[in-house]
């Protein structure tokens, strides 16, 4: 572990330099990569240091032991040496999951689509619920979350909605989100108290910068139509909702949520480049052969990854087998023992593989 960490080193400090360079500060594509390395290889670097200064304190406290005649410094340094070796074990278990190979993805704003699926109105009432559960979990992380498209539900909630959240390493926290939420509850509109069952699907995709594809703009026709709100009725008076194919793949996406043309346009492009690059990124995983089928997070997204059972309070991750009875907080945001467990779980898979 100890030649990993220096090379780590050797290639932090290297970074550092080159990120000095004037050749690299005038080339963007380029500064941004580096910079990224550098940040993530600075957290690291953080641990590593504070593991090396707790090893020359064990180093020092055993030196004094040995050597030393003074029975009340020999006490001082056996009492520091038993602080010193539970916080040296502990810095070693982080720098072991952090040397675990990481996503590349990881640090990446993300495009998030929740879609209502079987069970009608109720589907899309439970579409609303994730969506304000995953709106309280960004708020929570101090992250940004914006609205870019939606289709309301006729009874409330949303048939389909598309947000932009951006962050800190965000896609490594949602990415594991991807997949079909089914929900167990008694409708408002069931008057015999029957629990129905309703799912929704998620797709979180990591958000593609321009440099990471690079889309020819006559490939991409551009269709302009008035927005609309609930059952299709028109809100505005002007063509400013955009509608963009790209005609290779003939993925569409659209945005009508802003009032100005040239904003929905934007953010329809950004949805577009995300799902380019999210096909290209899942045949360049396949290719490598990284798309285990026991990998969490590698499953199809038409997997049911978890339950929300209300007459229970209980919701349940299948990927993992974890419960939790706490399902009114898990709703108001609280999902970070999700996000936590299922991490861990990818750390341990990685292990078994042998990749780290």
């Amino acid at each position: 572990m100890l030649d990993k960490l220096e090379a780590i080193r050797e290639r932090y400090e290297t970074v550092n330099e080159e990120l000095m360079q004037p050749d690299v500060m005038s080339d963007m594509k380029r500064f941004k990569t580096l910079n990224k390395e550098n940040k993530d290889l600075g957290k690291i670097m953080v641990e590593y240091r504070a593991y090396q200064q707790v090893l020359s304190n064990i180093e020092n406290a055993r030196q004094v032991i040995a050597t030393e005649k003074d029975e009340d410094f020999r006490e001082m340094a056996k009492a520091e040496l038993d602080e010193l070796l539970p916080e040296s074990e502990r810095l070693e278990v982080a720098l072991k999951d952090l040397l675990i190979p990481k996503d590349p993805n990881d640090s990446k704003d993300v495009i998030m689509e929740i879609r209502a699926g079987a069970g009608g109105d109720e589907a899309s009432l439970f579409a609303g619920d994730l969506q304000r559960m995953y709106l309280r979990y960004a708020e929570k992380q101090g992250w940004k979350m914006e609205l870019v498209d939606a289709m309301e539900g006729t009874s409330g909630g949303y048939k389909e909605i598309i947000l932009a959240v951006k962050g800190e390493d965000v896609y490594a926290k949602l990415k594991f989100e991807s997949g079909v939420h089914r929900v167990q509850r008694v409708p408002a509109t069931e008057t015999q108290g029957r629990i129905h069952t309703s799912v929704a699907s998620i797709v979180v995709m990591p958000e593609a910068e321009e440099f990471d594809i690079e889309l020819d703009m006559n490939d991409i026709r551009k269709d302009l139509f008035m927005s609309s709100g609930p059952g299709g009725q028109s809100v505005n008076t002007t063509y400013s909702a955009v509608r963009l194919t790209h005609l290779p793949t003939g993925i569409v996406a659209q945005c009508q949520d802003q009032k100005s043309q040239l904003k929905n346009f934007d953010k329809a492009l950004q949805v577009l480049r995300s799902r380019i690059f999210e096909i290209e990124l899942a045949k360049k995983n396949e290719a490598e052969g990284a798309l285990r089928k026991g990998m969490i997070g590698g499953g199809d997204r038409s997997d049911k990854i978890r339950t929300y059972n209300y007459p229970q309070g209980r919701v349940t991750d299948h990927r993992i087998g974890y419960t939790v009875y706490n399902l009114p907080s898990v709703m108001d945001g609280n999902i970070d023992d999700f996000v936590e467990q299922l991490r861990l779980a990818e750390s341990a898979e990685k292990l078994r593989e042998g990749v780290a």
